[in-house]
């Protein structure tokens, strides 16, 4: 089977992608190992543990991509309001999307639900989806790649994406290197009920051992739903882990100073280990790096799919910008016109947030003191924290055509 592109991984960011592409007259084959199948949405279902903290910027990439009705119309939760603090001291700080006249900082979505409207997206477009399509192998073949699938299936391309995530295959096979680290925490997500209204807010305490973090979910009526991300140490999150669901709900509560009430119900628990992956080159010829295939960064901010979907928005701009020129897509050339654009801002990002880390889990008390010095300082420069409010928003820095006003 012969194509003009191959995106291997039909996640949030490859699907993304595959629709961005659509209508540039391009052969495209979207593979993934999953079925690929929309189930009907259920409201009244539980929350999925895992989500995302979608930007202002995102929001228009998916907007323009027919994607965010569909996300609207099953559930997403807008919030205007952050509240960050540090449980070791008395810093805190607040930042609100009224500052730079906005309406919300972000919309917090299942990673489901964006998934889902993606998919639905796809099986109305002519893009060739292979859905339980498992990569075997990946080789030079001529002036493209030759990608053999698990079950003897083979597939041609001159230009590969990888978008299959954190542990992508096509980045191993292909012998691309990363640098990587492991950030010796693990996070335990999942979905709870408190007594108190979330506020539309995103609330976030800094523990001796970690970050926690309570994200609103737009719960049934009457019921105040967060989802939680909380950051520790691994012997503590095996602790937590094998706590009963009120033992769990009480450490909780406890953690988390009780802002949001008591913590009434907790759903099921997953527990995920934290490591930070850099790729040290997004592209070679006929090939380019996307998403977590690329970068993947600590959950600390909720930014990994915003930087995701800015590389699905720069990638597709610079392929339709050539293919308007004549250029061949599968150049190193072309392709690094994508890396210069994204790795400067990813690594920056990166660096933001293993700086964040690093600096609310230092000990010595002259630290502590100037790290809640400086938090009340910032606290009151509302112009210092308008540009923290449009730089998450996505309002700041080299924006992609899609991702505009």
């Amino acid at each position: 089977m012969q194509a003009d592109l191959i995106i291997v991984g039909a996640g949030m960011v490859g699907s993304a992608l595959a629709l961005a592409l659509q209508d540039q007259g391009l052969d495209i084959i979207l593979l993934d190992g999953s079925p690929l199948n929309v189930k009907p949405f259920d409201k009244a279902a539980a929350f999925e543990p895992r989500v995302s903290a979608l930007s202002a910027a995102s929001q228009r990439i998916l907007e323009r991509l027919g994607v965010w009705q569909g996300i609207a119309d099953r559930r997403a939760c807008p919030y205007g309001e952050m509240q960050v603090w540090d449980g070791s001291g008395t810093g805190q700080i607040h930042f609100s999307a009224a500052s730079v006249h906005a309406e919300t900082l972000g919309h917090i979505v299942e990673n489901r639900v964006v998934q889902d409207a993606l998919l639905e997206r796809l099986h109305d477009c002519p893009i060739g989806l292979l859905s339980g399509a498992r990569l075997e192998q990946l080789r030079r073949s001529g002036d493209g790649w030759l990608v053999s699938l698990s079950d003897g299936r083979e597939l041609r391309a001159p230009l590969v994406i990888a978008a299959d995530g954190a542990n992508s295959a096509v980045r191993r096979l292909a012998g691309c290197g990363t640098r990587e680290w492991d950030y010796l925490h693990h996070a335990i997500v999942t979905s709870v009920r408190c007594s108190k209204p979330h506020q539309s807010t995103a609330w976030q305490r800094f523990t001796d051992d970690g970050p926690l973090a309570f994200l609103p979910l737009a719960g049934p009526p009457g019921q105040h739903w967060c989802s939680i991300v909380w950051s520790t140490t691994p012997t503590e999150a095996e602790r937590l882990m094998a706590l009963d669901d009120a033992g769990f709900c009480r450490a909780l509560g406890f953690a988390f100073e009780h802002r949001l009430g008591e913590i009434q119900h907790a759903d099921a628990r997953l527990c995920i280990p934290l490591r930070q992956r850099h790729a040290k080159r997004y592209v070679e010829e006929g090939l380019a790096l996307i998403g977590d295939a690329a970068h993947s960064i600590h959950p600390l901010a909720g930014q990994g799919v915003n930087l995701g979907f800015l590389d699905v928005a720069v990638l597709a701009e610079v392929l339709l910008h050539a293919a308007q020129r004549g250029e061949r897509l599968s150049d190193v050339k072309v392709l690094s016109r994508y890396e210069r654009r994204r790795m400067p801002h990813n690594l920056a990002m990166m660096a933001a947030m293993e700086g964040f880390e690093r600096l609310f889990q230092a000990d010595p008390l002259p630290v502590r003191w100037l790290r809640n010095s400086g938090l009340n300082w910032v606290d009151e420069l509302p112009e210092a924290k308008a540009l923290f409010v449009r730089q998450a928003l996505g309002l700041s820095g080299d924006l992609p055509d899609l991702a505009r006003v």
